[in-house]
């Protein structure tokens, strides 16, 4: 049978399901968006004289919610146009028109009757084969679907989206006993493509994988916080990023979920499990009841273990006087051995091994849960590898569970688990029994994980059109390499040029790099994409060496290395094989410019691109203004439609450059990257972060395919004098009005020199390297600048800008 998703339905338009509804948009996926109707009027309908019966009364709550979501932060949808995707509704009229969904969500009240109810209405109006899934965070699927016909429960499943759901990559699916298993695997398969999902399969057991696991290692975090005496502060710097934790660590996580939330979780576990051990576990401390009384939530009540002060320095909370006080320091040695490792593995060794309290707590809550994790397998999950991802995806862990076995040495963890007189997992004894000494073992570049059941070891998975690079290049797939940048091959005759310096920042090395790409590339292979797995593409250029550079008055080395940059891009985009940015998350300043002289883009839906160098005082100088232009004057009429005078100047186009560039505009998503003028309308999107390379590599061979002929050298005419006179008045009135500094109007009047081509006359031809020869004169100029150092100094010490 084959199953395809064109429209949607999501029942129950509140926090969670507008958002999902959202992310069904954001896939281009039109969706009903339904709720309950109102049982009273507002003030302001009464004011219109409407009645209960009013259309915009019935769906006034599903009409709402669409509302908040184009005012939602972080934004729920990639571009406000997407919210014309989302019909509102209501649960009474519209149930007609769940006959043309595919796919059917509920997700409204989280109690079993509703939901059993909700259903039986369903099933009168579902076309058969319709897939339906219910959000719920815990309560049994198989209940849920319990009274439903058995074709309907053959299509129904647990959908577990984590909040928010554009963002937060897990996706639990929950398989009842009457799932058809061909409809897990389409789920599985158009929610890792369509909606960028990480898809773990879940048994049908208390809330699942990720918060079951999550929340007994947040309960067993407080415990032993309260029996060694810790903070609330010095939990969190040692479960934050030391130990691969988010940097919001235990409480400041907490404090944006929501301490009711977790209290809803804990109580549903609580009724749910039968260990009565187990079951205590989740015993909500008193101090944490207290703050439930006084309605100290979190963020969404102003106070919770943090308390924000508007101004000032966030106090926190001393959980034994119930008071708010100033943080405090904390001070472990094996914190601090810890932060000055650069592996985790030897991190979580130095702080799960020492002698400290701080080693004693940490060692406490891996052990306890990690033992957890381990005898809860078989029970929750078939296998290791769903467990950590789970808990990758769902809570952001670096390592899951079984990795921070291996991590510390399952040997070393289960011999010090028995001095301490605790049992060992039945799995880590089955493990070391058989003589292996990890959960998950690499051979010949790829990566195999323990299947328990099987006593073997089975291939790690991989979805399908997924390239990993680091297994390439343990495979000797590397054609070239120096400490900024690697040339991969990936088959095919298609290479990845991947940057790996800090951050992705772009210096010599990687600039270098591009340029043997380039010739690599036209004399030997098909074409490249440029990509890579760091956590954002790429920072831009490396600002510590330019201060330096600066400093020193090295303005010869700073204008060839300017050109460099500027001739490696113009290489890319004179490449006579086809070359395909592959962009992710911050892609600006440099790593934008890089972009834009690729051929194409295949970027992440996540994509934050833009040219932030005023932020540091200075103007795009590798191609950034110049390439721009050009795009703009790409959207000119013909030249014959041209009328002096008349509405076809380019005059506004450059306008919406010359605003974008200089007040540094970053797009929040691939889709904005398009609209304000970073991507082109043809370039690709893909939801899937992994698969954006190997679909980069598609593109790649679908463009060789069809004869790829790299872009002419063309010129432009230049607005000249008049054009930078318009640009010139808009910054004396945002000087005037005091919306930007001195220094402010001083960058933006050299971006509008450059995007008007200098000197040129009004109407002359320039050209391509005219461009960037104002682009490199203006740069150095600005470097130059006292006010310009201090941005940057500001930039390196605390990675914000700074107006002066």
């Amino acid at each position: 049978m084959k199953f395809n998703i064109y429209k949607a339905a999501v029942l129950g338009a509140g926090v969670m399901g507008s958002a999902i509804a959202a992310h069904l948009a954001n896939a281009g996926i039109p969706t009903l968006l339904l709720d309950i109707v109102p049982k009273e009027l507002t003030p302001e309908e009464k004011a219109k004289n409407l009645t209960l019966d009013h259309p915009q009364v019935r769906n006034r709550l599903a009409a709402n919610a669409c509302a908040q979501l184009l005012k939602a932060k972080p934004a729920a949808l990639y571009v406000p146009e997407n919210i014309e995707l989302i019909t509102p509704g209501n649960l009474e009229d519209d149930l007609v028109k769940l006959s043309d969904a595919d796919w059917i969500i509920e997700a409204v009240l989280e109690r079993l009757d509703v939901k059993q109810a909700l259903l039986e209405k369903v099933e009168k109006y579902r076309r058969p084969n319709a897939i339906v899934s219910t959000n719920t965070s815990g309560i049994p699927v198989n209940k849920i679907c319990e009274k439903c016909s058995r074709e309907l429960k053959q299509h129904f499943l647990g959908t577990h989206f984590f909040n928010p759901p554009r963002y937060m990559k897990l996706l639990e699916i929950i398989p009842n006993r009457e799932t058809l298993p061909e409809v897990v695997e389409f789920m599985r398969a158009f929610c890792e493509r369509s909606l960028g999902k990480g898809v773990v399969v879940c048994k049908d057991t208390p809330n699942f994988i990720a918060n079951r696991i999550g929340t007994y290692g947040m309960f067993v975090t407080i415990r032993a916080m309260l029996e060694l005496g810790l903070t609330v502060e010095e939990v969190d710097a040692l479960t934050g990023p030391v130990m691969g934790r988010p940097k919001s660590a235990s409480f400041r996580t907490l404090d944006m979920v929501g301490l009711d939330v977790l209290w809803h979780v804990a109580q549903n576990l609580r009724e749910t499990l039968n260990d009565p051990a187990e079951k205590e576990v989740f015993t909500v401390p008193s101090f944490m009841e207290q703050m439930l009384a006084n309605k100290w939530l979190g963020d969404k009540t102003g106070q919770g273990f943090y308390k924000k002060e508007k101004g000032k320095e966030a106090l926190v909370l001393d959980y034994r006087t119930m008071e708010y006080r100033s943080k405090e320091k904390p001070r472990f040695a094996s914190l601090e051995l810890a932060k000055n490792i650069q592996d985790l593995p030897d991190k979580l060794k130095a702080l799960a091994f020492g002698q400290d309290k701080g080693a004693q707590f940490v060692w406490r809550i891996l052990k306890e849960t990690l033992v957890y994790a381990a005898n809860k397998l078989g029970e929750i999950a078939d296998d290791v590898e769903a467990v950590d991802q789970a808990m990758k995806w769902g809570f952001n862990w670096t390592l899951g569970p079984f990795e921070v076995w291996d991590a510390l040495g399952i040997a070393q963890v289960a011999e010090r688990l028995r001095a301490e007189g605790a049992a060992v997992p039945a799995v880590v004894e089955q493990l070391l029994a058989e003589g292996h000494s990890s959960f998950y073992q690499k051979k010949d570049g790829d990566r195999y994980v323990y299947d328990p059941a099987n006593k073997t070891f089975k291939p790690e998975t991989i979805p399908e059109g997924v390239i990993f690079l680091t297994p390439l290049k343990e495979k000797g797939r590397a054609i070239k390499a120096n400490s900024g940048a690697s040339l991969i091959d990936l088959g095919d005759g298609v290479v990845c040029l991947e940057f790996h310096s800090k951050a992705n920042s772009i210096g010599t090395d990687i600039i270098q790099m591009v340029k043997a790409a380039v010739k690599e590339v036209e004399e030997k292979y098909e074409g490249l994409v440029i990509g890579n797995y760091g956590q954002h593409f790429s920072v831009g250029a490396n600002l510590m060496l330019l201060l330096m550079e600066a400093e020193e008055e090295e303005w010869d080395e700073l204008d060839l290395a300017v050109r460099e940059f500027q001739n490696a891009n113009m290489a890319l985009k004179y490449c006579r094989k086809p070359v395909v940015a592959a962009p992710h998350g911050m892609t600006v300043a440099g790593g934008c410019e890089l972009c834009l002289h690729c051929h194409k883009m295949n970027a992440h839906a996540e994509t934050y691109m833009g040219l932030v160098e005023v932020g540091v005082g200075l103007l795009p100088a590798g191609g950034g203004c110049k390439e721009m232009v050009f795009r703009a004057m790409e959207m000119m009429p013909p030249e014959d439609e041209l009328r002096v005078g008349g509405i076809n100047t380019p005059q506004p186009l450059i306008n919406r450059v010359f605003q974008t560039i200089a007040t540094a505009k970053v797009s929040t998503s691939g889709p904005e990257a398009k609209k304000l003028g970073f991507m082109r309308p043809d370039d690709k999107i893909t939801m899937y972060r992994e698969r954006v390379i190997g679909d980069a590599k598609k593109l790649v061979l679908q463009m060789a395919q069809n004869g790829f002929k790299p872009p002419r050298p063309r010129k432009i005419k230049a607005l000249g004098a008049s054009g930078y006179a318009a640009l010139e008045l808009a910054v004396y009135t945002m000087r005037w009005g005091n919306y930007i500094s001195d220094h402010d109007a001083l960058i933006a009047k050299k971006i509008a020199y450059v995007l008007t081509g200098g000197d040129a006359t009004p109407g002359t031809e320039v050209s391509e390297q005219n461009l960037l020869d104002l682009e490199r004169e203006g740069f150095l100029s600005l470097l130059g600048e006292p006010k310009t150092k201090e941005r940057i100094r500001h930039m390196l010490a605390t990675g914000k800008p700074l107006r002066n």
